[in-house]
């Protein structure tokens, strides 16, 4: 009742406000600020606590301890969580499944990305590649934009690389992009020239052996 029984994908500005996407993107610039790469592409997991930190990762809840009470909220969690819910459901509709099949999935994480060059292979986020391959447990990959291209930064557009012609989604604070994670939808993201994006990815799988619980502040 969730493999799908077509494969595809999905672009909707309807699902998320510009206002939430902005309030989104405020948890991540606070929780990315207390670390962060040396190379162009940060990370940050609220629910297993990787973050990046120069050319490693730390877990930022053990990291910083009770700190982490003072960085982020409880409303903060709560509207991941919402988030993440209206985007399960949008993922149901659209794919004609039940939104109750569908389990979060790790990693569900936020991403910065900006100019600075690769410094290691996990800098390196523009290489093509299949969700399904390199997430065994993705079966739905979402993302959702907190920032404009054009406007908060240039390049980083997010391209399908059909047979033949490529399809590229123009991210914009609060547009939603879904698909299902397998070979079908091989994509890539282009490397970003000036300023900063930001995005975070939350994806499912039907497999509840699989699934996580929604991220609570430790």
């Amino acid at each position: 009742g969730c493999t799908p029984r077509k494969c595809g994908r999905g672009v909707t500005d309807a699902v998320i406000t510009r206002e939430e996407a902005e309030k989104i993107r405020r948890i991540a610039e606070r929780g990315l600020s207390l670390g962060g790469s040396d190379g162009g592409a940060s990370i940050l997991d609220l629910h297993s606590g990787a973050l990046s930190l120069g050319k490693h990762f730390v877990n930022l809840y053990r990291y910083f301890g009770d700190k982490i009470q003072d960085i982020f909220t409880e409303e903060d969690f709560a509207l991941y969580r919402d988030v993440r819910q209206r985007i399960q459901q949008r993922i149901a509709q659209t794919f004609g499944i039940s939104a109750a099949s569908l389990y979060l999935t790790k990693p569900t994480f936020f991403s910065r990305i900006n100019s600075t060059g690769a410094k290691t292979t996990h800098d390196e986020y523009w290489h093509p590649h299949i969700d399904k391959v390199t997430y065994g447990s993705f079966d739905y990959t979402s993302l959702l934009y907190l920032s404009d291209y054009t406007e908060d930064f240039g390049g980083g557009r997010f391209v399908f690389m059909d047979a033949g012609s490529n399809k590229t989604i123009e991210p914009r604070a609060g547009r939603v992009s879904f698909f299902t994670s397998g070979s079908e939808n091989l994509h890539r993201v282009e490397k970003v020239h000036w300023g900063t994006r930001y995005a975070v990815t939350i994806s499912f799988t039907c497999n509840p052996d699989h699934g996580i619980g929604d991220p609570v502040l430790k």
